[in-house]
């Protein structure tokens, strides 16, 4: 699948699929940059692949962030939903 062929579903619920696609690239391209740094004596290289690798990991985080939010978000959502509908009556 082509990265320009992804489309989101529109029926996620307390998460999201195109973040969790998102996290799992991300993560990928980490692997991908620590594998290069294993093999690399460049400094100047190794440099520019560990900030690299820095950078994508706090993107990661902000992704892990986001879903997190989106999830708490949809419980509190669930909660009220189901407050409704445990009204006695």
């Amino acid at each position: 699948m082509k990265d320009n062929e992804i489309k989101c579903m529109h029926a996620c619920k307390n998460t999201c699929a195109m973040l969790n696609e998102a996290l799992r690239k991300e993560a990928s391209i980490v692997r991908f940059y620590e594998g290069m740094l294993d093999e690399c004596n460049l400094p100047e290289v190794r440099s520019f692949i560990t900030d690299t690798v820095e950078e994508k990991r706090k993107a990661i985080l902000r992704i892990i962030q986001k879903l997190n939010e989106i999830h708490a978000r949809s419980q509190v959502i669930d909660g009220m939903i189901s407050s409704f509908n445990n009204i006695d009556g």
